[in-house]
């Protein structure tokens, strides 16, 4: 008996920072535990990649020239290809409404810098856990869905031929009860004077009952 073993993919996460350091830093501390990671230095490129192939999970800066770190979780959240991805805001701005504004866009998750790499790590384990059960339990709503619609159309498939069985023995019941009219009417006469033949044998000559 052979044995078979389904190969477990690496998440793939998406770096978004403007600051080259800080792009390299999370590349080696993530690329270390064994993720897949892509880097982006401006909001754009992150764009393009995450529409092009969807990451597990996006980790983003906030301040960034051209377009922050809002406008392109907005985007994200706006466009059907990547609007599931989790997003981490990763961010030197500490303040109350910052964080507030980030977690109405859609993240999930809000990191301060300078950010600790267990903290980081902690947080990226946590949401790609999280994502992959919502991503089964999508996948088993599907697969329940299906089976429904298999039983609808089973259940649509046996009411058909229930009413076909039904319309088949009416119109078998109506021949038959025709066939029997039809039988009966000549028996009639037969039966009544064969009766009277029984109840008064005198009456009738042998050439009369053969006749």
């Amino acid at each position: 008996m052979n044995n078979t073993s389904v190969e477990i993919q690496p998440a793939t996460i998406l770096i978004v920072d403007d600051m080259p350091e800080n792009l390299q830093l999370l590349r080696e501390l993530l690329t270390a535990q064994g993720y897949v990671v892509r880097a982006a230095p401006n909001g754009e490129r992150a764009l393009t990649f995450a529409q092009a192939t969807p990451p597990d999970l996006i980790l983003l800066d906030i301040a960034m020239p051209d377009m922050d770190g809002y406008a392109v979780c907005a985007q994200l959240k706006a466009d059907e290809r990547t609007r599931d991805i989790p997003v981490i805001f990763l961010s030197a701005l500490d303040a109350l409404q910052d964080k507030v504004k980030a977690f109405t866009l859609g993240g999930v998750d809000y990191i301060a810098k300078p950010f600790q790499a267990k903290e980081v790590l902690a947080r990226v384990n946590t949401h790609l856990t999280l994502r992959n059960l919502q991503k089964n339990l999508e996948q088993k709503n599907v697969q329940l869905q299906q089976e429904i619609d298999r039983r609808t159309q089973a259940e649509e498939e046996l009411r058909t031929l229930n009413q076909q069985l039904h319309e088949a023995n009416a119109s078998k019941d109506k021949f038959f009860s025709i066939i029997a009219h039809d039988l009966r009417s000549p028996f009639t006469g037969l039966i009544g004077i064969t009766e009277a033949i029984i109840e008064n044998p005198d009456r009738y000559t042998k050439d009369q009952i053969h006749t």
